[in-house]
């Protein structure tokens, strides 16, 4: 794009003599005003991502990747539909469900929970709750019959431990002489889970499907079948492919209509944080104005000199654009290279300075997610160093334009 004379003139420009040393300043500050908005843009995005994938991780740990249900909420003939699922491609795992609502008492606690009733073997397929028991065991669920597992808030919230004794009353109904009541069945709390996400820990509670069954009236029923699949990203192409595949009327859903708002939402706020953390490489980028505009005045004389050697204006519109671009370049490259070494070990930075410092930024009582994940993504660098050397470029047609406008005669007049 640049003659190598203008590029010349253009890198020379940008190394400023002794009487100008306030140009040396603003072109310096520019320098680092560029890479810090590069580098923190970079290391902001990629902490969105880690934590994204660490929210999502989460949720399709205990969730599903899709989900098979029929009409009316259940699935008489989930026996065929389950294996017919198993030997489609790109399906790693099916398992059997229901989920009914229902309320737990113990003592004088009660609280509402989300029952899910499944079963232990084939749903280590589908779910990784097994790995992530609080107390108590996994495996005693396949063992006691009216056996329950609870999330560990929802077990506190009803003050439950491992051996408790608590009461579901569901809102399935029996006929009495009496009248109607409410089905009404005593469980043994065999163990406690903690997978991290607020929505199954406060309250979700497992139970065996044979008990779902008996429980709410579903003999030979399920409420549907929850699938694993390789790929979570082609859950849609995939889901889409299997309904087609299944006869009858059923409902196929994936994880991305599930959670879309959540999801939705992490988007729009990585969109957002994007736009207002690349104001500051466009301060930097308006800070290349105020330099190339001081040094348009300050090589007013210079400009002429070259116009009357017979250098075009658009000759001398590349020397400042190639000035202002060196500018930018640099402190692109630069904030790339700060922003790529700090998302890759972020890990191990972040440790040594709440270290450092002697705090805890995520404290693990309060929040969520205790440790500060990073995901960088190659998308999202290339994106940023688009970003900054696009503004950059604009930053410098302006003052570029000025100079070319520049008169020989008028320049020299005075000189």
């Amino acid at each position: 794009m640049f003659k190598p004379l203008s590029l010349f003139i253009g890198f020379r420009y940008t190394r400023a003599k002794r009487r100008n040393q306030f140009i040396s300043f603003i072109t310096l500050s520019s320098f680092i005003g560029i890479a810090i908005g590069v580098w923190a843009l970079i290391t902001v995005l990629s902490v969105m991502n880690g934590f994204q994938s660490e929210i999502r991780d989460r949720i399709l740990g205990v969730a599903s990747h899709a989900t098979i249900s029929g009409l009316n909420g259940t699935l008489d003939n989930w026996q065929s539909v389950d294996k017919l699922i198993e030997k489609q491609p790109h399906v790693e795992g099916a398992a059997p469900y229901i989920v009914k609502e229902a309320m737990l008492t113990n003592a004088s606690n009660v609280n509402g929970a989300l029952v899910r009733g499944i079963d232990t073997d084939e749903e280590k397929t589908v779910s990784n709750v097994s790995e992530h028991m609080y107390r108590g065991s996994y495996e005693d669920l396949k063992k006691q019959k009216y056996g329950i597992i609870l999330g560990r808030y929802l077990a506190r919230s009803i003050a439950a431990v491992v051996g408790s004794k608590v009461t579901m009353v569901t809102p399935s109904a029996n006929v009495t002489p009496a009248g109607i009541m409410p089905r009404i069945k005593r469980f043994t709390v065999v163990g406690i889970f903690e997978v991290g996400h607020n929505q199954y820990d406060s309250n979700m509670a497992l139970i065996r499907l044979q008990d779902a069954q008996t429980l709410f009236k579903m003999k030979g029923k399920v409420t549907g079948v929850r699938l694993k699949l390789d790929d979570l990203y082609q859950a849609p192409r995939i889901s889409r492919e299997i309904a087609q595949k299944i006869s009858g009327f059923h409902r196929v859903v994936d994880w991305t209509q599930h959670y879309a708002n959540l999801f939705r939402a992490i988007k729009i706020e990585k969109t957002m944080m994007m736009i207002i953390l690349s104001l500051i490489i466009a301060v930097a980028a308006f800070n290349i104005v105020s330099t190339l505009v001081i040094v348009v005045n300050d090589k007013r004389a210079d400009i002429a000199i070259l116009r009357t050697l017979g250098a075009s204006p658009a000759m001398v519109m590349r020397i400042f654009v190639s000035q202002g671009m060196v500018i930018g370049v640099v402190g692109t490259l630069l904030g790339m290279t700060s922003g790529i070494i700090t998302a890759l070990n972020i890990d191990t930075l972040v440790p040594a300075l709440e270290h450092l410092l002697g705090i805890k930024f995520l404290a693990p009582d309060v929040y969520l997610i205790s440790e500060l994940p990073s995901e960088m993504k190659w998308s999202d660098v290339i994106a940023t160093a688009t970003i900054s050397f696009s503004l950059t470029v604009l930053a410098t047609i302006y003052p570029a334009w000025r100079a070319s406008r520049t008169q020989p005669a008028e320049a020299l007049r005075y000189e």
